[in-house]
């Protein structure tokens, strides 16, 4: 990626009507950051662009990363009529799981996860057809981590494709010896 394709680039400016949040965000933020992000948008302004998915059909965008600073702007009056209710964003162009995995990384980068939406996450990212080594490579995830993930979401499906391994028995393969 060059400086011509990056999105940071390429700004604009949406009405956050037109702004949709995403399903499958994990990130938390506590009510006194919340605040304290209120009022560093207050003093500071926008600094940030929130990234988002243009689906150009329903003339929406779908947030992938800045839903806190998409909150901020909805429910802060103050902000939302300096702002005259305009998001700052920039827009990817990827498919749900590529999506999905940018949202996980962005925040990742930051802060802390909602396991049970981190574990939903994997689940629907393993339903569509991405292998252990692509979450793992995409969503920043070791091995452990990954099979943690997988077990505390209590599918049996995420399971179903894979062979187990005894310990101390050589005929068997184990959970990720295999790729799709």
């Amino acid at each position: 990626m060059n400086v011509e394709t990056s999105p940071v680039y390429h700004v604009r400016a949406v009405p956050v009507e037109k702004v949709k949040a995403n399903d499958y965000n994990p990130n938390v933020v506590a009510p006194p950051e919340m605040k304290l992000l209120e009022l560093s948008i207050w003093e500071d302004g926008f600094t940030m662009p929130c990234v988002c998915y243009h689906d150009a059909e329903k003339d929406e965008y779908i947030l992938v990363d800045g839903f806190h600073r998409y909150r901020v702007l909805k429910t802060s009056k103050r902000i939302y009529e300096r702002e005259k209710g305009m998001l700052p964003v920039v827009v990817i162009e990827k498919d749900i799981s590529n999506r999905m995995a940018s949202t996980i990384r962005h925040n990742r980068a930051r802060g802390t996860h909602n396991i049970e939406l981190m574990c939903e996450i994997v689940a629907e990212l393993d339903r569509s057809g991405m292998s252990d080594e692509w979450i793992m490579k995409n969503i920043g995830m070791d091995r452990d981590e990954l099979l943690r993930l997988k077990q505390l979401s209590g599918l049996a499906e995420l399971f179903a494709d894979k062979e187990f391994s005894i310990p101390g028995r050589q005929d068997e393969t184990s959970l990720f010896d295999d790729e799709r």
